[in-house]
């Protein structure tokens, strides 16, 4: 059987449009040997593995997970949890945000094995985000979507460019919609600290090491009421 991770590259090499020739040349084997490789027939090692990551911009642990990420519907998730997070101003911390997402992501994965973003998170000192948390909010100030707005304690407050045109968030299904409401609904009320106590309470948070990408399975060891 040929394990997930091979299917994950062999997809997001013809995604990319990349030739099998390519890929043996970055990883330095024969194009045989990778036929191999996709084959089933041979393993990579872990110089390989790193080479195909930084080849597709992606982490090693990615591809061992054999999860893609969503990009662009994660830049869809940051602006649903906006309209559905904020106070009756329209404006939400930008810390508390990112806490709505990663706990939206991760209560999917505990409902459905597979998260709705396919994005990692990594366990810094501010909690749970992954890497591109910090590119999507310049991307989406830049493109004129989101308003930023720093107050006197230096906390950034983020809402939606008023008086454009909403954006229609069609990467999102409604089944995920509504379990993104009901997170925001539970703590739309509740202040910043709360949310960012809850979360680096959670196992998946509290058993990692600083720096580590977070694995999406360990919500599953939490109680049904602490997943969100």
């Amino acid at each position: 059987m040929i394990k997930e991770y091979i299917v994950f590259i062999t997809s997001l090499r013809k995604e990319k449009g990349v030739s099998q020739s390519k890929i043996a040349d970055v990883i330095g084997i024969s194009r045989t040997s990778y036929i191999d490789v996709e084959k089933g027939k041979r393993e990579l090692n872990v110089s390989e593995l790193e080479k195909l990551a930084n080849f597709f911009g992606v982490s090693t642990e990615q591809i061992l997970s054999g999860r893609s990420s969503n990009y662009e519907k994660y830049k869809q998730m940051v602006l649903f949890c906006i309209r559905s997070g904020s106070s009756g101003d329209g404006k939400i911390p930008k810390t508390k945000l990112a806490k709505l997402i990663y706990l939206s992501d991760f209560a999917w994965f505990y409902d459905n094995f597979k998260s709705i973003s396919g994005m990692e998170y990594r366990k810094i000192n501010y909690g749970p985000v992954p890497d591109s948390y910090f590119r999507a909010i310049e991307e989406l100030f830049e493109e004129g979507q989101i308003e930023i707005e720093t107050t006197d304690s230096g906390a950034m407050l983020i809402s939606e460019t008023r008086g454009g045109k909403k954006v229609i968030l069609s990467l999102l299904k409604k089944d995920e919609q509504k379990l993104m409401e009901n997170v925001a609904k539970k703590w739309k009320s509740k202040k910043t600290s709360e949310i960012v106590s809850f979360t680096h309470g959670q196992l998946p948070y509290f058993l990692c090491r600083d720096n580590e990408i977070i694995p999406y399975e360990l919500i599953t060891q939490e109680d049904p009421e602490n997943v969100y």
